[in-house]
């Protein structure tokens, strides 16, 4: 009797023992697919200005990086979700965008398309710094990446590579000696400015008359008549879009033949459609690509694909910011998760985009390349005229 009790409740304990142990290895197993199906959700806010006198260029920003970001190609257990904020042309707007856009409740922000106004830049990096969130930008403003703030990348080259090639093929091409400048009263203008006359100084150059016009002017002519009783032999623009297109119009109602050689706003479709064919003839401009020139045949893919999307041909700055986030998704597809890794990612990754090789230079310069474009007069789209590679 004693023996089968004993053996009754030795059964018991095994039976007691094999249940336990199957729930145990099933709370395991349960535990291990529920972390294998974990979901990483990431926000990433578009965050510029689409309002106001740079709306021309920050919607071709804002079409570039919805191009990129609605392009899946993301692990399938990434869920990336976006929204688009108008900074205007105020930095507090552009601060409001910024905390706003990083706190939605998708998920922290892995990273933030941002402004390329440089003040409103200027406004949100401590706010990226503080927060740790990744500013991918296309603004030209040299001091943004002076400032030693390790979240700012910039994906259009900056004042210092594209004022330098303005101001070597003016020199070397256009064989200027007397050149001329006008710039926006602008971060922009004042920084194009400050970058194409050290340029012009290291070879002995100096401008012969320069003047700064608020990007409310609505009247060129003054300025030019100034400019032009000086005898330039090369008028230097650095100038917003719609003034760049303002000032070229008026331009071509004077008796003048004075080459014209533009900053980066005058390379815009957008910027040329303000103006007749012949408005433009021997116009020239900088920018970091030229998408409808089609140099290659992954611009033109590019320029086809955005066409189809838009109804409307791409600029330098949308083909900027569309490989800028296409190179933060290939650093969250290599495992980057977290803001932070993104950072790193973007700090030492180099990336083949469709406009250049972009790679930091350690203060988040990622482009180092431009090109020279000019108008024959007969046509909307300019021709490739100079390339300057590693600038």
């Amino acid at each position: 009797m004693t023996s089968m009790r004993h053996s009754l409740r030795s059964e018991r304990i095994l039976s007691c023992c094999i249940a336990f142990l199957t729930i145990a290895l099933g709370v395991k197993i349960f535990s291990q697919e529920a972390f294998a199906d974990e979901v990483t959700r990431m926000h990433f806010p578009v965050l510029v200005p689409i309002t106001g006198f740079l709306s021309l260029e920050g919607t071709s920003q804002r079409d570039g990086a919805l191009m990129a970001l609605e392009e899946l190609h993301l692990p399938k257990r990434v869920d990336l979700t976006w929204r688009v904020l108008d900074t205007g042309t105020e930095p507090g707007k552009a601060v409001n965008a910024f905390l706003k856009g990083t706190n939605q409740g998708q998920g922290k922000a892995i990273a933030a398309v941002a402004s390329m106004f440089g003040p409103q830049m200027l406004a949100m990096m401590p706010l990226a710094q503080e927060n740790q969130v990744p500013l991918l930008t296309v603004s030209g403003t040299a001091k943004i990446t002076e400032m030693e703030n390790p979240w700012v990348f910039r994906f259009f080259p900056s004042d210092a590579v594209v004022k330098r090639a303005q101001a070597s093929y003016a020199m070397a091409f256009l064989k200027a000696k007397r050149p001329a400048l006008l710039y926006q009263t602008t971060a922009y203008g004042q920084s194009g400015r400050d970058h194409l006359k050290a340029v012009l100084a290291e070879q002995g150059v100096s401008v012969v008359y320069e003047e700064g016009i608020a990007p409310a002017v609505k009247d060129m002519l003054p300025s030019l008549v100034k400019a032009f009783a000086q005898n330039p032999d090369v008028l230097l623009l650095q100038l917003h879009s719609g003034p760049t297109a303002l000032l070229i119009k008026q331009y071509a109602t004077l008796d003048k033949d004075i080459p014209i050689l533009a900053g980066s706003a005058m390379h815009q479709p957008s910027t040329a459609a303000l103006l007749k064919p012949e408005e433009l003839k021997g116009v020239c401009a900088e920018t970091g690509a030229s998408p409808i020139s089609g140099r290659t045949p992954q611009i033109q893919k590019f320029t086809q694909e955005f066409q189809e999307r838009y109804g409307r041909a791409p600029d330098a700055y949308a083909l900027a910011q569309y490989d800028g986030v296409n190179m933060a998704k290939q650093a969250i597809r290599e495992g980057a998760r977290t803001a932070e890794a993104l950072r790193d990612a973007l700090s030492h990754m180099t990336y083949e985009g469709v406009a250049m090789t972009y790679a930091s230079d350690g203060k988040g310069n990622m482009a180092h390349d431009a090109v020279i474009i000019c108008y024959d007069g007969k046509s909307h789209i300019p021709q490739i005229a100079k390339v300057y590679k590693g600038l």
